[in-house]
């Protein structure tokens, strides 16, 4: 989190940006120093901080597992890859469902996506969705558009169509309340307008920002807007990966055992509305989930 300090000298007043974060067992700092008068334009200036920081930190880190993936890829045959990329789809939908509440195991989703073999007395809604997401997962992989609404509007009809068709591919015009969670989501009145910011946003950054931070930030903010009835969460997963798999950087799946740092993230960052703290937990998130790429 980036802060303003300010530092008394000889009754001298001297004004500094500051960042904290963690490395191992210990606790780094960097600061900026800004003048004896904060600066107009502060907010542009935390914002350009924080990206030298990223750049220094974690970018170096994002292009060499992205650089180990490619080279895995051009030695490994395409039916390894296909059966690879299915187990990671197995585990991604298993794990993206059982956040928001299915009760499908990992080996009934995997009977079920593998051999079509439907698990006895598991709610029919639980296994229809887990269907549908394996079809929108494949589908994500191959579309050949940028994100959109459009898009992201046809992922949900398909995910909800057989469960809950009254809200499939629509945007919410109701109040939400997320279970357990500080954060209250935009009223439906906001809903609109937050998505067309949403949007601009990705369009206006998507060359100008690391792939891995985009992607990051496009599950954040979508989320936070949460402009779906249901499966706000499910979505921005999508969306994440959209983004990480278009530029050619390896999928992330955020496991259901570690859900409870990954809500804390995103509550974190929507109460106090400071995104370092979701992207910060996602970059490690990332590394970790990926280091295998860096050994190469």
């Amino acid at each position: 989190m980036v802060t303003i300090r300010k530092k008394n000298i000889k009754s001298k007043g001297y004004y500094y940006l500051e960042h904290s974060y963690r490395e191992g067992d210990t606790v780094k700092k960097k600061e900026k120093y800004l003048g004896t008068v904060l600066p107009k334009n502060i907010d542009e200036i935390k914002k350009t901080f924080l990206q030298e920081i990223y750049q220094e930190k974690w970018y170096a880190l994002f292009d060499r597992i992205k650089q180990g993936f490619s080279s895995e890829l051009q030695v490994t045959p395409k039916s390894i890859q296909e059966k690879e990329l299915h187990t990671f789809m197995i585990k991604f939908t298993y794990d993206t469902q059982k956040i928001e509440g299915s009760t499908l195991t990992l080996r009934e989703t995997a009977n079920l996506l593998e051999k079509g073999i439907t698990p006895k007395e598991k709610p029919l809604r639980d296994i229809k969705e887990a269907e549908a997401h394996k079809t929108v997962f494949y589908e994500m992989l191959q579309c050949t558009k940028d994100l959109s609404l459009d898009l992201v509007l046809s992922w949900h009809k398909k995910l909800f169509d057989q469960t809950q068709g009254e809200i499939a591919g629509k945007i919410r015009t109701h109040g939400v309340a997320i279970s357990g969670s500080k954060f209250l989501p935009p009223t439906p009145v906001e809903v609109g307008l937050l998505l067309t910011e949403f949007f601009a946003w990705y369009n206006h950054t998507k060359r100008k920002i690391h792939p891995v931070e985009s992607a990051a930030l496009a599950h954040l903010k979508f989320v936070t807007i949460h402009p779906l009835g249901d499966g706000n969460g499910r979505i921005s997963r999508l969306t994440m990966n959209f983004v990480l798999h278009k530029h050619s950087y390896p999928l992330l799946d955020i496991p259901y055992e570690n859900r409870n740092s990954y809500y804390h993230a995103l509550e974190r960052s929507q109460v106090k509305q400071n995104t370092s703290i979701f992207t910060q937990w996602f970059f490690r998130r990332y590394i970790l989930e990926n280091k295998k790429y860096l050994k190469q």
